[in-house]
C-alpha cells in the first residue's frame, strides 16, 4: 500500500475518514458511516480523519458545517486528523486544496490519462436532447474532444477558451474491485460513464477527482461508504491505475431502510440527527442504536457503550443485508438509557427542559425542586424523551384546565355514566386518608396501592370496568393522557386539589 511521503511513521497502520459534503444537516445514514469508521479506526489502534468535501461550492453552506461538527461534538467522536488538528496531511477541506486538483488532472493529461474538452453547454444541451428520445437511454458524453491534437488542445486553451478535463475511460475489458461484503466487483468499461469531467472550468474539481487524490494524499487504506456508491467504484478504481496508485480497501455498507422496504428518507419522519437531538433522544442511546444497524457482536446482545464498541467492532459482523430503521425501537432504547443514567446527572438534564417550556423558573424554586424530586422516580421510570417530562408533569405546577372533555368519556359510555364513575371516584378521594410526604417511600407505595384497590373494588361494585374510573379522574387531573400513574400522580398534586379538579370536570361533563 502506497503512502504519501508526509505521513511520518504511518507503516500499515488503519486510516479511515468520514468526508461528507455540507450540503445538508447530519442524517442517520450518514452517521452510521461515521460511526463505523471510527469504530473500525479505533479497534485497530489506527487513525479516524474528517475531511469537508466542499467543491459543490453552490450547495455548501455554513448551517450545514456547523450542524456537522455539533453532531460529532454531540456524539463524543473525536477525529484524529481533520480541520483543527492537522496531521501532516492537511488542509482538511477540499476547497483549500483546489491547487493540488489541478496539478493532478494535468499530470493525468501529460500522461495521457485525460484531455482537455472545449465542447459548450450548447452543445452537450442538444446531445442530451438527441440522447433523451432513445429507449432506455441515460446521458453519456460523446468523447468529442477525446483525439483532440495536443498542440490544437494547448493553443486553444492558450487563447482563453474555456475547457474542462475528463478522463479517458477504456472503451474495452471491465474494471473489478474487491469489496469486503461484497466480493469482487465491477463493471464493463463500456458501461461506465463515459470519459466523465474531472476538473470543470471554473478549475474545481469534481468529486470523483478529489475524492481519490485526497484519499490517496491522506494515505487512506480504508473506505467504507453506503452501498449506492458502489457504481462509482470501478471509476475510482480506474482514476487509481490512472495516477499509477494502489487503491485502498473497499467496503461498501449496507443500506439504511425504512420498515416499508425503501431506502430511510423524510417521509419515514425525521432522519436528521439534530431533530433527534431536540426531540430528547440521549446521544449514547442514539449510537448504541445507529451501530446495531447492519452490524452485530452477536445474537444477543444489544446495549454497547462507546468504549466497548471501539474495542469489539470488527468489519466481519457488518451484514451484507440492508438494516430497517425503526424509530419505536429507538425510543425503546432511549428509555432504557434514561434509567440507567445516574439519578442527579437526568435531573440537570430534565430541569432546563421544564424551565425552557415555562413550568418551572430558571433557576427553579425551593417548592418546585422539591416538587420535581417527588415526582422523579415515578416519571423516571416512563420517560422514553427527555422531552416527555414537561407534559408530564405541566399538571403540578399549573393548572391546566378540563382540557378536551369528551376524551374523559370512556368508549361505550356517555356522559352521564362518566359522570357517575367520575363522582364515585371523588368519594373515594374525599374519605381517603392524607398523603405521606415524598420522602417516605414505603408510606408512599402502600397509599398508592390502597387507592388502587379501592378504586377496583369500587369499580366491580358499580360494574364498570377499572378504566371506565380511571380514565376520566386522570384527564380531571392532568387534562392529559401523558401522565404518571394516577394515584402518585394525585398523591403529588394534593388530595384538595385533585378532588376540586374532579368536580370542575363534572360540571363541565353535565353540561354536555
Amino acid at each position: 500500500m502506497w503512502f504519501d511521503s508526509n505521513l511520518e511513521n504511518a507503516s500499515m497502520s488503519v486510516r479511515v475518514r468520514y468526508a461528507p459534503s455540507p450540503t445538508g444537516l447530519q442524517h442517520i445514514g450518514s452517521v452510521r458511516t461515521a460511526l463505523f469508521n471510527y469504530f473500525f479506526a479505533k479497534s485497530q489502534k489506527g487513525q479516524f480523519l474528517l475531511r469537508v468535501e466542499d467543491t459543490d461550492q453552490e450547495r455548501s453552506t455554513s448551517d450545514a458545517l456547523d450542524d456537522l461538527y455539533a453532531t460529532l461534538e454531540w456524539l463524543g467522536v473525536s477525529y484524529d486528523e481533520g480541520p483543527g488538528k492537522d496531521g501532516g496531511c492537511g488542509p482538511y477541506v477540499q476547497s483549500e486544496r483546489e491547487h493540488l486538483y489541478k496539478e493532478k488532472a494535468t499530470e493525468l493529461v501529460n500522461a495521457g490519462k485525460a484531455y482537455p474538452c472545449f465542447c459548450t453547454s450548447e452543445r452537450l444541451d442538444a446531445l442530451r436532447e438527441e440522447q433523451k428520445g432513445k429507449k432506455g437511454s441515460t446521458f453519456g458524453y460523446d468523447r468529442h474532444c477525446r483525439d483532440l491534437d495536443p498542440a490544437e488542445a494547448q493553443k486553444r486553451i492558450a487563447a482563453g477558451e474555456p475547457y474542462v478535463i475528463r478522463l479517458k475511460v477504456p472503451m474495452e475489458g471491465k474494471t473489478e474491485f474487491n469489496d469486503i461484503l461484497l466480493g469482487k466487483t465491477g463493471r464493463k468499461n463500456k458501461d461506465i460513464n463515459p470519459d466523465p469531467v474531472m476538473l470543470k472550468t471554473d478549475g474545481f474539481p469534481t468529486y470523483h477527482l478529489a475524492n481519490v487524490v485526497d484519499d490517496h494524499m491522506m494515505g487512506i487504506t480504508h473506505i467504507m461508504r453506503a452501498q449506492e456508491w458502489i457504481p462509482s467504484g470501478p471509476l475510482h478504481v480506474l482514476l487509481y491505475e490512472a495516477f499509477g496508485w494502489e487503491p485502498p480497501t473497499y467496503c461498501h455498507l449496507p443500506m439504511v431502510m425504512g420498515k416499508d422496504g425503501q431506502k430511510l428518507s423524510k417521509r419515514h419522519g425525521s432522519t436528521a440527527v439534530r431533530d433527534f437531538r431536540q426531540a430528547g433522544y440521549l446521544p449514547e442511546a442514539l449510537m448504541n442504536y445507529v451501530s446495531l444497524l447492519g452490524w452485530s457482536f452477536d445474537d444477543s446482545r444489544e446495549f454497547f457503550s462507546k468504549e466497548e464498541l471501539c474495542e469489539l467492532f470488527s468489519l466481519e459482523k457488518i451484514n451484507t443485508s440492508p438494516a430497517v430503521f425503526d424509530y419505536k425501537k429507538l425510543d425503546w432504547f432511549n428509555g432504557q438509557y434514561i434509567r440507567r443514567k445516574d439519578p442527579e446527572e437526568l435531573k440537570a438534564l430534565l430541569l432546563p427542559l421544564l424551565a425552557q417550556d415555562g413550568i418551572v423558573t430558571n433557576p427553579p424554586t425551593e417548592n418546585e425542586l422539591a416538587i420535581f424530586d417527588g415526582a422523579f422516580p415515578i416519571i423516571r421510570e416512563r420517560l422514553k424523551l427527555l422531552n416527555d417530562v414537561s407534559p408530564m408533569l405541566r399538571f403540578l405546577f399549573q393548572d391546566p384546565g378540563t382540557g378536551n372533555v369528551e376524551d374523559a368519556i370512556p368508549k361505550k359510555m356517555d356522559a352521564v355514566g362518566t359522570v357517575a364513575t367520575l363522582e364515585a371516584g371523588i368519594a373515594l378521594l374525599e374519605q381517603a386518608p392524607s398523603a405521606p410526604e415524598v420522602t417516605d417511600e414505603e408510606a408512599c407505595a402502600r397509599w398508592d396501592e390502597e387507592r388502587d384497590a379501592q378504586f377496583r373494588s369500587r369499580a366491580e361494585d358499580g360494574e364498570w370496568k377499572i378504566g371506565a374510573m380511571l380514565q376520566p379522574l386522570r384527564l380531571a387531573v392532568t387534562a392529559s393522557k401523558v401522565s404518571p400513574p394516577l394515584f402518585p400522580a394525585i398523591r403529588l398534586l394534593g388530595l384538595e386539589e385533585a378532588i376540586r379538579r374532579a368536580k370542575r370536570l363534572v360540571e363541565a361533563l353535565s353540561s354536555l
